[in-house]
Protein backbone atom coordinates (compact mmCIF):
# COMPACT_ATOMS: atom_id res chain seq x y z
CA UNK A 1 0.00 0.00 0.00
CA UNK A 2 1.36 3.40 -0.98
CA UNK A 3 0.64 6.20 1.49
CA UNK A 4 0.17 9.41 -0.46
CA UNK A 5 -0.35 12.98 0.67
CA UNK A 6 -3.99 12.68 -0.34
CA UNK A 7 -4.52 9.59 1.83
CA UNK A 8 -2.59 11.09 4.74
CA UNK A 9 -4.62 14.31 4.55
CA UNK A 10 -7.87 12.35 4.42
CA UNK A 11 -6.79 10.30 7.46
CA UNK A 12 -5.98 13.45 9.44
CA UNK A 13 -9.51 14.70 8.80
CA UNK A 14 -11.35 11.37 9.13
CA UNK A 15 -10.11 7.74 9.06
CA UNK A 16 -13.29 6.69 7.27
CA UNK A 17 -12.68 9.26 4.54
CA UNK A 18 -9.17 7.82 4.14
CA UNK A 19 -10.55 4.29 3.78
CA UNK A 20 -13.10 5.41 1.20
CA UNK A 21 -10.40 7.16 -0.84
CA UNK A 22 -8.15 4.11 -0.58
CA UNK A 23 -10.90 1.79 -1.84
CA UNK A 24 -11.67 4.12 -4.75
CA UNK A 25 -15.03 5.47 -3.65
CA UNK A 26 -15.91 8.59 -5.57
CA UNK A 27 -16.60 11.73 -3.58
CA UNK A 28 -20.14 13.05 -3.45
CA UNK A 29 -20.83 16.69 -4.32
CA UNK A 30 -19.71 18.89 -1.47
CA UNK A 31 -19.77 22.57 -2.42
CA UNK A 32 -17.52 23.65 0.44
CA UNK A 33 -14.90 20.97 -0.26
CA UNK A 34 -14.90 21.96 -3.94
CA UNK A 35 -14.47 25.63 -2.99
CA UNK A 36 -11.55 24.79 -0.67
CA UNK A 37 -9.93 22.73 -3.45
CA UNK A 38 -10.36 25.62 -5.88
CA UNK A 39 -8.84 28.12 -3.43
CA UNK A 40 -5.96 25.76 -2.67
CA UNK A 41 -5.13 25.30 -6.35
CA UNK A 42 -5.40 29.03 -7.05
CA UNK A 43 -3.12 29.94 -4.14
CA UNK A 44 -0.67 27.18 -5.12
CA UNK A 45 -0.35 28.61 -8.65
CA UNK A 46 0.09 32.18 -7.37
CA UNK A 47 2.67 31.16 -4.75
CA UNK A 48 4.69 29.16 -7.30
CA UNK A 49 4.68 32.14 -9.66
CA UNK A 50 5.79 34.50 -6.89
CA UNK A 51 8.65 32.23 -5.80
CA UNK A 52 9.78 31.78 -9.41
CA UNK A 53 9.94 35.55 -9.85
CA UNK A 54 12.16 35.93 -6.77
CA UNK A 55 14.85 33.49 -7.96
CA UNK A 56 17.08 33.67 -11.02
CA UNK A 57 15.86 31.36 -13.77
CA UNK A 58 19.06 29.28 -13.78
CA UNK A 59 18.73 28.71 -10.00
CA UNK A 60 15.17 27.37 -10.20
CA UNK A 61 14.17 23.83 -11.21
CA UNK A 62 10.59 22.95 -12.03
CA UNK A 63 9.71 19.35 -11.14
CA UNK A 64 13.34 18.23 -10.65
CA UNK A 65 13.93 14.51 -10.75
CA UNK A 66 14.21 12.69 -7.46
CA UNK A 67 17.64 11.40 -8.46
CA UNK A 68 18.94 14.98 -8.81
CA UNK A 69 18.11 15.90 -5.21
CA UNK A 70 21.44 14.76 -3.78
CA UNK A 71 23.49 16.39 -6.54
CA UNK A 72 21.27 19.44 -7.07
CA UNK A 73 22.80 22.67 -8.29
CA UNK A 74 19.54 24.62 -8.15
CA UNK A 75 18.61 26.91 -5.27
CA UNK A 76 14.86 26.38 -5.52
CA UNK A 77 12.99 23.28 -6.66
CA UNK A 78 9.28 23.64 -7.34
CA UNK A 79 6.72 20.86 -7.55
CA UNK A 80 9.08 18.11 -6.37
CA UNK A 81 7.74 14.57 -6.59
CA UNK A 82 9.14 12.51 -3.72
CA UNK A 83 8.68 8.75 -3.35
CA UNK A 84 10.34 6.55 -0.75
CA UNK A 85 9.41 2.91 -0.26
CA UNK A 86 5.64 3.10 0.36
CA UNK A 87 5.42 6.89 0.85
CA UNK A 88 4.65 9.43 -1.85
CA UNK A 89 4.23 13.20 -1.77
CA UNK A 90 4.55 16.25 -3.95
CA UNK A 91 6.57 18.86 -2.10
CA UNK A 92 5.39 22.28 -3.20
CA UNK A 93 8.86 23.83 -3.00
CA UNK A 94 12.29 22.82 -1.75
CA UNK A 95 14.94 25.40 -0.98
CA UNK A 96 18.52 24.15 -1.21
CA UNK A 97 20.93 26.00 1.05
CA UNK A 98 24.56 25.34 0.05
CA UNK A 99 26.79 23.65 2.61
CA UNK A 100 28.69 25.78 5.06
CA UNK A 101 31.93 23.92 4.65
CA UNK A 102 33.82 21.29 2.78
CA UNK A 103 32.42 17.81 3.23
CA UNK A 104 29.12 19.03 4.68
CA UNK A 105 25.94 18.34 2.72
CA UNK A 106 23.60 21.07 1.52
CA UNK A 107 20.54 21.72 3.64
CA UNK A 108 17.08 21.21 2.13
CA UNK A 109 14.06 23.13 3.41
CA UNK A 110 10.65 21.93 2.19
CA UNK A 111 7.87 24.50 1.83
CA UNK A 112 4.12 23.92 1.71
CA UNK A 113 1.67 26.53 0.38
CA UNK A 114 -1.45 27.04 2.52
CA UNK A 115 -4.23 29.34 1.31
CA UNK A 116 -5.80 29.88 4.74
CA UNK A 117 -4.77 32.76 6.98
CA UNK A 118 -4.00 30.53 9.93
CA UNK A 119 -1.92 27.38 10.00
CA UNK A 120 -3.63 24.57 11.80
CA UNK A 121 -2.57 21.17 13.03
CA UNK A 122 -3.48 19.56 9.70
CA UNK A 123 -1.21 21.85 7.68
CA UNK A 124 1.66 21.31 10.10
CA UNK A 125 1.23 17.53 9.88
CA UNK A 126 1.20 17.67 6.07
CA UNK A 127 4.44 19.68 6.13
CA UNK A 128 5.90 17.11 8.53
CA UNK A 129 4.87 14.34 6.12
CA UNK A 130 6.60 16.15 3.22
CA UNK A 131 9.69 16.62 5.37
CA UNK A 132 9.75 12.98 6.45
CA UNK A 133 9.49 11.63 2.89
CA UNK A 134 12.17 14.05 1.69
CA UNK A 135 14.49 13.04 4.55
CA UNK A 136 13.96 9.35 3.67
CA UNK A 137 15.06 10.04 0.09
CA UNK A 138 18.11 12.04 1.14
CA UNK A 139 19.08 9.60 3.88
CA UNK A 140 19.46 12.33 6.49
CA UNK A 141 17.30 14.37 8.80
CA UNK A 142 15.72 17.66 7.85
CA UNK A 143 15.24 19.99 10.78
CA UNK A 144 13.28 22.81 9.20
CA UNK A 145 10.19 23.22 7.07
CA UNK A 146 8.25 26.31 6.00
CA UNK A 147 4.65 27.12 5.25
CA UNK A 148 3.69 30.00 3.02
CA UNK A 149 0.21 31.42 3.65
CA UNK A 150 -1.93 34.47 2.79
CA UNK A 151 -1.59 36.14 6.18
CA UNK A 152 2.17 35.96 6.41
CA UNK A 153 4.87 35.59 3.85
CA UNK A 154 6.73 32.91 5.74
CA UNK A 155 6.06 30.81 8.80
CA UNK A 156 8.55 28.26 10.04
Amino acid sequence: MKITTSLFEAYIKCPTKCWLRFTGESATGNAYAEWVQSQTESYYAAAMQRLRSEVAQDECAIAPSQESLKTAEWRLGLDVDATSQNLETRVHAVERVPSEGRGKPAQFIPTRFVFTNKLGKDEKLLLAFDTFVLSEILGRGIGLGKSLSHSSDLIS
